[in-house]
């Protein structure tokens, strides 16, 4: 499809909906819409619109069919796969203004909120209540809701609790044709058609613009124990995995972090906060495990960690580190979930998420380690290794910017087939977007691909919306 720029006629239109404070057009304004989280990506949009209400995204949305306007959806701008830039220029719908929390039915348990609100201050509210939204990535304290939907985010609590998609009930969406719409109802069973509220999550917005989400919650646990092992190597934290599955043990958490990642974070957080995150150093050591492990019984609790102390004491350096303190629990996850700003504080990185049946990580991290070694290249591996989700960032550092974006490109094909190969697929949670769209093909079929171009073709029939992303 051919789009039209934007032009004064069409910026004037576009105030005249939802008030010109919220209509950004000059460069310095679009300037930090223009890339997310994603490598150096970089594509300015022509303007930017921060609708308020879902009649005034609808009335937005005819007008871009009117004049074949692209229209790229932004959340947070956290992520990591290029979903949210404009790479045909158009408009950027930022959902900055939709960050309310509607209602928390804690007879039904289930909360209803707008897709700006962070992540985090759902988990909060919820929290206050004696409830659990258990779904946290990395970035749960700048994340949009609304982009965790997008892309169907997990985070460490997977494991245990399923992702994003586990606890969306039902959502109001607008069309690409500029309708208003429920997909499905607030009830836990639902039979009735198609399941279009769980075809929305994943669909990186290129199916319609997510307005009111309908979640679902648990109790909160009111008890945790963390603890964390250290391993001479990855392929050795791997096999501790399957193990501690195979004794009966399911944690609510079960983080992998490599030493090099482990070291570059702990300098980033003492740099950046002021906080020496202590762990096990010995020289030895090349990965470590973080083990959560939640519920209503400590004692059950403290015999689940014997047995995992048990099952891994043949493969461990030492005895695992109990987190004695809250203190202390706060530490090492802040020593995971600064892993990725610390690594891209370090140097430019391609970062992937890749994911295998978890019985399969041991051979994917040698094959990771064989390539870099072919390539010339280092990289950190570390990510949701209870549910075979290994994040994977290969650092840039030297590497002459040819070599980066050719080169390296092509042993990440080599990865992705590898990880096809064992079973497994291109992302967990982060997505296609723009990133990893050339390498689709290695996942999935033709069949596959032409019945989600069909899809994409029903939604959204002028390809206004999010166009060029996933194929």
């Amino acid at each position: 499809m051919n789009y039209h720029k934007i032009n004064q006629d069409t910026v004037e239109a576009f105030r005249a909906i939802c008030g010109k404070e919220f209509v950004l057009f000059s460069d310095n304004l679009l300037e930090k819409y223009a890339h997310d989280e994603t490598e150096d990506y970089h594509y300015m949009p022509e303007a930017v619109i921060k609708p308020g209400s879902p009649e005034e995204i609808a009335s937005i949305i005819k007008l871009c069919n009117i004049n074949k306007i692209p229209i790229t959806p932004r959340g947070g701008g956290t992520g990591l796969s290029g979903a949210a830039l404009p790479i045909f220029g158009g408009i950027i719908l930022s959902m900055e203004r939709f960050n309310k929390i509607l209602d928390i039915d804690t007879l039904n348990l289930q909360i209803t909120v707008e897709p700006g609100v962070i992540t985090e201050v759902i988990q909060n509210e919820v929290k206050s209540l004696g409830l659990f939204y258990p779904p946290d990535p990395s970035s749960k304290g700048s994340c949009y809701i609304g982009g965790n939907l997008a892309h169907n985010s997990g985070g460490p609590k997977a494991v245990k609790y399923g992702v994003t998609r586990d606890y969306v009930l039902n959502m109001q969406i607008v069309t690409a044709q500029g309708e208003i719409t429920w997909t499905g109802a607030n009830v836990l069973k639902n039979s009735t058609g198609y399941n279009l509220t769980q075809l929305m999550c994943g669909s990186e917005g290129t199916l319609g613009i997510i307005t009111k989400i309908v979640l679902k919650l648990r109790p909160h646990p009111t008890h945790d124990i963390l603890l964390l092992a250290a391993f001479p190597d990855l392929e050795t934290a791997c096999k501790a995995i399957s193990a501690i599955y195979l004794a009966g043990v399911v944690p609510s958490g079960m983080e992998l972090i490599d030493r090099l990642s482990a070291t570059l974070t702990q300098q980033y957080v003492e740099e950046l906060f002021g906080t020496k995150i202590q762990i096990p150093s010995q020289p030895e050591i090349g990965s470590y495990l973080l083990i959560e492990l939640d519920g209503n019984h400590p004692e059950v609790l403290f015999a689940d960690a014997a047995i995992i102390g048990e099952t891994i004491s043949h493969l461990v350096v030492d005895d695992p580190l109990f987190a004695e303190s809250a203190e202390q629990k706060d530490q090492l996850w802040k020593l995971r979930r600064q892993i990725s700003p610390a690594v891209n504080a370090f140097t430019l990185t391609k970062a992937e998420d890749i994911v295998v049946p978890r019985g399969k990580l041991p051979e994917l991290v040698q094959y990771i380690h064989a390539i870099g070694n072919e390539y010339g290249y280092r990289s950190v591996c570390y990510g949701h290794a209870g549910d075979g989700n290994l994040h994977l960032n290969i650092l840039k550092e030297n590497l002459e910017d040819a070599y980066w974006n050719k080169e390296v490109n092509e042993s990440i094909g080599k990865i992705f087939a590898k990880v096809v190969q064992l079973g497994g697929t291109l992302s967990g949670e982060h997505g296609i977007g723009i990133a990893k769209k050339p390498f689709m093909e290695l996942a999935v079929s033709d069949t596959q691909l032409t019945l989600m171009k069909g899809i994409k073709k029903v939604f959204d029939p002028l390809n206004i919306l999010n166009p060029g992303k996933i194929f």
